[in-house]
């Protein structure tokens, strides 16, 4: 059975988002990419040269193999949001974005109210908003309700590779928006485990950056992220034993011998 992750009008079959920051080299954020094999890939509008693309990251991004997905990383409101997404779609990257709205108060933490804003507009003007936001489910409502393609709630703080410590939290998400709307794990997960967790919550896909970036072997451990995402998922299908209070023998006793 073909199992595959729909957004809007496109369709997928990897469930792993990769980010391209914080690579040592272009190379290896190539490779790392390559390892992955996954089909959405992220960008930030600010790192990407739009008048040439000399000694750009896309001259190292085979854009006939990737789904190019520009994020507005650095801004600060939801208006420099919105012009930064508009700066992308004129400049022929796309009309889809990951909407990000983060203050400088240094936690890096999305201003929800902002990125509700800023979603509103964008639908309007025709984007498939895909936005980073809280492990709020009213505010994942919100945005669901103004018309956005997926919620890409955070795990934990961006970079800080924490995993997900408020799981419960997620599940209301996964909850609000089942039937509707992908629901992405973004930032926080710094391991496989992590990433197999998000999977077997009933998170449809997940977002990777740091985790990969920064391990002691990138390539490596984007095909451990990919392999924790797909093992992540077959479990959420299989459907997992119910939990016990009372311990429960593997070989029942009745049918043995001498019983």
């Amino acid at each position: 059975m073909t199992d595959t992750l729909r957004i809007a009008d496109r369709e997928f079959h990897s469930r792993l988002m990769v980010g391209t920051g914080k690579y040592a080299t272009f190379q290896e954020m190539k490779e790392a990419l390559e390892a992955s094999g996954t089909e959405i890939v992220t960008v930030a509008v600010r790192r990407v040269n739009l008048d040439t693309r000399e000694e750009s990251l896309l001259n190292y991004i085979n854009l006939d193999r990737y789904f190019i997905l520009p994020n507005t990383a650095g801004c600060q409101t939801a208006e420099e949001a919105v012009r930064t997404a508009r700066l992308a779609r004129a400049a022929g990257l796309s009309n889809w974005v990951k909407l990000e709205v983060i203050p400088a108060d240094g936690t890096l933490l999305p201003d929800p109210i902002a990125t509700v804003e800023a979603a509103k507009t964008l639908v309007e003007e025709g984007f498939v908003v895909l936005p980073y936001t809280t492990d709020d489910h009213t505010v994942a409502q919100r945005l669901i309700d103004v018309g956005c393609a997926t919620v890409m709630p955070y795990g934990s703080a961006i970079g800080t590779g924490q995993g997900l410590p408020n799981p419960e939290r997620l599940l209301r998400i996964i909850d609000v928006a089942r039937g509707k709307v992908p629901v992405v794990i973004d930032a926080g997960i710094g391991a496989p485990s992590d990433a197999a967790l998000a999977m077997e919550l009933g998170a449809d896909a997940v977002l990777v950056n740091t985790a990969i970036a920064k391990a002691r072997n990138p390539i490596e451990m984007a095909r451990a992220m990919a392999l924790g995402v797909q093992a992540g998922r077959a479990a959420y299908l299989a459907g997992r034993m119910p939990k016990s209070e009372t311990a429960s023998p593997s070989s029942p006793v009745v049918g043995m011998v001498g019983k």
